[in-house]
């Protein structure tokens, strides 16, 4: 009787543990929900080729630069990469970086030419170098020196834009109108508390050759930490640049905003600075360590969409706006 007794509560302790292990997995499968959050439409088949990346195994920065790679890609995409809108000298010039939260550490490039990625060169500024920026043709050689290849990046169609540009003797040096927004920016968590930020672009159209905006900078364009969260941003890169806009949000989080109320306490910071800024463009995301998401823009005369990849669905969504 002794051995049977003996025997059931081994298939007891081995039952309970059993059921243990599959809660504990369990657990582990729900903390572990990927959310990738973009500007505009075009994030949208961005977020979704990121979480195809992570879902094969994929690291968060891999998700994230291959998502981007999309709208670099895409020739329809008039402001990044291939078939970016050239600066005021016919020339396509773009600006990327990427952040890793965990690492505190970020890659980026500037006033990068004949590269259709410049978001993967931001990448190999981080994984292959002690530096956080390379600009110019410093960017470009070390572009070469990695295996990118020097390509053509106008279209008939973007050049065929700088040319009605040209031409016109009222012509204007930022954008054309509100269709033509000027980033990719992406937002991504791992479910696990991971977050990684980037951001491409080719900035604004018919821009003074050599302007950089927010995109590439630290802080402006881009930010990202776990202990936190990250946020990037889209619209007038020259405006954010001064407000640091998305190390704010982050900091606004920091002290217990939700990403929400970060982003339209930041927007409420710029028209508290300059009445001015309640004719800006400008487009905020973020979210934080919890997975929670914010976007906001400041009026409806540059309105948000933004793209959300959560728990297995794309969406396309509006964000708040302030005006």
């Amino acid at each position: 009787m002794d051995s049977v007794d003996r025997r059931d509560f081994m298939k007891t302790v081995a039952a309970t543990a059993a059921a243990s292990a599959l809660d504990g997995n369990a657990a582990e499968a729900d903390r572990a929900r990927p959310i990738f959050l973009s500007t505009w439409a075009h994030g949208k088949p961005a977020n979704e080729r990121a979480a195809e990346v992570f879902k094969s195994s994929g690291s968060l920065l891999d998700a994230v630069e291959k998502g981007i790679n999309v709208p670099e890609n895409d020739p329809n995409v008039t402001s990044v990469g291939y078939g970016g809108l050239p600066n005021a000298e016919g020339v396509v010039e773009l600006d990327a970086a990427i952040m890793d939260g965990t690492r505190h550490r970020t890659g980026s490039v500037c006033a990068l030419r004949m590269i259709k990625n410049p978001i993967s060169v931001a990448r190999l500024v981080l994984e292959r170098t002690s530096h956080t920026t390379l600009a110019g043709d410093g960017a470009f050689q070390f572009a070469l020196k990695l295996g990118f290849e020097a390509q053509t990046l106008l279209t008939p169609q973007s050049l065929q834009k700088w040319l009605d540009w040209k031409a016109n003797p009222q012509h204007k040096t930022y954008w054309l109108s509100a269709e033509n927004h000027d980033t990719i920016g992406m937002v991504a968590t791992d479910g696990n508390g991971h977050l990684v930020s980037g951001c491409s672009t080719s900035g604004a159209a018919f821009k003074i050759p050599g302007r950089v905006g927010d995109s590439p900078l630290v802080g402006c364009g881009v930010y990202a930490d776990d202990n936190v969260g990250g946020a990037s941003a889209t619209g007038d890169g020259d405006l954010m640049t001064n407000y640091c806009t998305s190390v704010s949000i982050v900091h606004f989080m920091r002290r217990g905003a939700s990403p929400q109320e970060a982003c339209m306490e930041l927007l409420k910071h710029m028209v508290e600075t300059d009445g001015k800024n309640k004719d800006t463009q400008v487009g905020l995301i973020a979210m934080n360590k919890h997975g929670e998401i914010g976007a906001a823009c400041m009026n409806e005369g540059f309105f948000l969409k933004y793209a959300l990849w959560k728990d297995g669905q794309s969406q396309l969504l509006d964000s708040a706006r302030l005006y």
